[in-house]
């Protein structure tokens, strides 16, 4: 998908009291950014921000961080943050490649992935976030026990990301449908745009929820 520039989108970020600059200053020290000690929930490839704004809104017991990419995209967000004004939630642009450099190990309570980049050809599969090598990641940042829930569209990433929750050995599956909107994993679930946007479409949601096991011994 092609992005629009947004010129100024930059300066916005930077400029913008609802985001996190020199974001590899804040790992260890995100309970001290928040100003509290409440669980760490981040999102990565957040969009424009409508998922995790109503978690923050509905979970003001949680702290909520956003991570995208694309300037684009995150300074839609910061206007509606602009607007809200949650004090339980910040912003980050950055690649997700770089989260263990941001967080330390135990700091985040759990992860959504929500209609992530398939990234389509096989020579890039290790840059799908539900890729092993993003679940090795995330093992290096998450609380024992520790959450990812994921949703998309794709079928075929989808079936991938089981694939690979299967090889990863401190992962387990916990539960997963094909089909969301017509499961009992609906119950309190929170849409995205595309979400929104697919559903109307008749598309079915996938979704999966996974659970760390044990931590990696370093």
């Amino acid at each position: 998908m092609r992005l629009r520039n947004v010129p100024g989108a930059r300066d916005d970020i930077a400029n913008s009291p609802f985001t996190v600059k020199n974001e590899t200053d804040c790992k260890g020290k995100w309970s001290e950014i928040f100003g509290n000690d409440h669980p760490v929930y981040i999102e990565i490839g957040m969009g424009k921000g409508q998922f995790i704004m109503e978690l923050a809104k509905q979970h003001p017991e949680n702290n909520y961080v956003g991570i995208e990419k694309y300037s684009s995209v995150l300074v839609r967000a910061l206007e509606k943050q602009a607007e809200e004004n949650l004090s339980n939630l910040f912003f980050i642009r950055m690649e997700a490649e770089n989260i263990v450099e941001v967080f330390e190990k135990g700091e985040v309570a759990g992860i959504y992935l929500n209609f992530s980049d398939p990234w389509p050809k096989d020579r890039h599969a290790k840059r799908r976030l539900t890729s092993v090598q993003f679940l090795n990641r995330y093992e290096q940042i998450l609380v024992a026990k520790g959450h990812v829930i994921f949703k998309t569209d794709n079928r075929d990433l989808f079936n991938f990301s089981l694939e690979q929750v299967e090889l990863a050995p401190n992962w387990k599956l916990l539960n997963h449908t094909f089909d969301l909107h017509h499961s009992e994993y609906v119950k309190g679930n929170i849409m995205t745009e595309y979400e929104t946007r697919f559903v109307e479409k008749g598309n079915a949601i996938c979704r999966m929820d996974i659970m760390q096991e044990q931590m990696n011994i370093i």
